[in-house]
């Protein structure tokens, strides 16, 4: 550790929060006396639960005093707003569920409309329950190609608007889960010229901004605010993100309140010293470490396509640093790939029978990028059949059917039917499969044949159906009538 503080003395000192717990850390290894006596109640002790316990280091009492913390962590969220050419930022600790439901709580009213894109991650979709917003659906075309949503555009937008000209706020979700890109300056024109701001969900993109290859970070591309995963794509713990914003449309003490509302009163002081971290390095160090990254994951894309039969998301429309890989043409079933993966102690993010989606990140080295590729080909022709037709997942295929609020059905008095006596009731459940977490039946949404097809597809080729009391599927719940 004393080599590696050496040499990261530079960042460490941009850092304050990170500086903060390398302090703590370094006085508890020199420490011959009493432990703390604060939350939380392990007290570092290593005996009663493990190793487990060493790095969970409370912000308060630790990092700081009760009295001095708020400062501490607003040093390092102001150094993030500057990163972000922003005017506010927090840095959560429950990941970006939480900064997704801030915002929603800060946009508008109960009972206002907001314009919402449907293949958004659940905790957007929940968020409106408890802000007790009208979302009104805001749907990407779907490419038949490679079965993979594009970007929303702005004549889809226009198009939303004119069912919903009272609409608050525009919520939309770039890059998508499988790193296709919207034309976020044309969105943002459609909605600022109605006073209206555009709130992007980044969760997938931290990195966008910091290298020439890549897309510009979504405030610069016109967005009022947006929410990004520092865990996902960059060095931080898990559960770390960060909401930016610049208040001209939004309301900064709207947001704080937002925020606050499910922020916990014991933050985790390793997380919050983690996103700082991981900011002050991408600050430093961007583009030299994600550009050997973006040559690899290139370098896989190539190598792929070597491969009879696969196909691999990419293009102009496409966050270049993502990887995603349809396997239909080949015959070969995703999960059998992921299987083979797992056992070489390669685990994926997502895999389904025709997808599979990899992760890749500032910290992996373009030996490892090539090592996956060889894998994944290796793995294809160890099952390859048939070639079918490519098949879009559920979370984007189903077309939405409106029946009441997302609020008014997640309250109500509900029932639990046979999936099938449940057709053409409203759900009173959300479902989704995970991930992506983008749901097929929301709270509010009318059961359809549709919705109902797309999930039973999507369980029998191995998804998890998750957030439904019965992932089995044989079963609903739905409003009581």
């Amino acid at each position: 550790m004393d080599d590696f503080l050496s040499r990261a003395s530079a960042i460490r000192a941009d850092a304050p929060l990170w500086d903060a717990w390398v302090t703590w850390k370094q006085h508890q290894q020199a420490r011959t006396g009493p432990g703390p006596f604060t939350i939380p109640g392990h007290h570092h002790r290593t005996d009663l639960v493990g190793d487990v316990v060493l790095d969970d280091i409370p912000l308060y009492g630790a990092l700081a005093s009760v009295k001095t913390a708020t400062a501490l962590v607003s040093q390092s969220e102001e150094r993030a707003a500057r990163l972000w050419s922003a005017d506010w930022c927090r840095f959560s600790v429950a990941g970006s569920t939480h900064a997704n439901q801030a915002i929603a709580l800060a946009v508008a009213r109960p009972g206002e409309r907001v314009i919402v894109g449907r293949t958004l991650h659940r905790s957007l979709l929940l968020g409106l329950v408890l802000a007790g917003l009208e979302p009104v659906w805001l749907r990407p075309e779907v490419d038949p190609v490679r079965g993979v949503p594009l970007g929303v555009t702005a004549a889809a937008l226009e198009e939303a608007f004119a069912q919903a000209p009272d609409a608050k706020a525009v919520f939309v979700g770039d890059p998508s889960y499988v790193g296709t890109l919207a034309d976020l300056p044309s969105l943002a024109e459609v909605a600022h010229r109605r006073g209206v701001p555009l709130v992007v969900d980044a969760a997938w993109a931290a990195y966008f901004g910091f290298h020439p290859e890549l897309p510009d970070h979504p405030l610069n591309r016109g967005a009022d605010a947006f929410v990004t995963s520092a865990h996902k794509t960059l060095p931080a713990w898990s559960q770390g993100a960060l909401v930016v914003a610049r208040t001209g449309l939004l309301d900064a003490d709207r947001l704080e309140a937002g925020f606050d509302a499910g922020h916990t009163t014991s933050p985790s002081g390793t997380i919050l010293a983690s996103i700082d971290a991981a900011r002050a390095i991408l600050a430093a160090r961007g583009p030299e470490l994600l550009g050997p990254v973006i040559g690899a994951v290139a370098g896989l894309r190539a190598r792929l396509r070597q491969v009879p039969g696969l196909a691999v998301i990419e293009g102009p429309d496409v966050d270049p640093l993502k990887v995603g890989v349809i396997f239909s043409g080949t015959g070969a079933d995703g999960n059998d790939v992921e299987r083979d993966l797992i056992e070489r102690g390669m685990p994926v993010e997502m895999a389904d029978r025709d997808t599979l989606l990899p992760i890749v990140t500032m910290a992996d080295s373009p030996q490892d990028v090539a090592a996956l590729a060889e894998e994944i080909a290796a793995a294809v022709e160890r099952h390859r059949a048939t070639p079918r037709p490519v098949a879009g997942a559920a979370a984007w295929s189903v077309v939405p059917e409106w029946g009441c609020s997302p609020r008014e059905a997640f309250f109500a008095a509900r029932e639990r039917l046979p999936m099938e006596q449940a057709l053409g009731r409203i759900s009173a459940e959300l479902v989704a499969p995970y991930p992506p977490g983008v749901p097929v039946l929301a709270p509010g949404d009318l059961v359809t044949e549709g919705a109902l097809a797309a999930l039973d597809v999507a369980r029998q080729s191995g998804v998890r159906i998750a957030y439904a009391a019965d992932p089995t599927l044989r079963t609903l719940g739905v409003v009581a009538r």
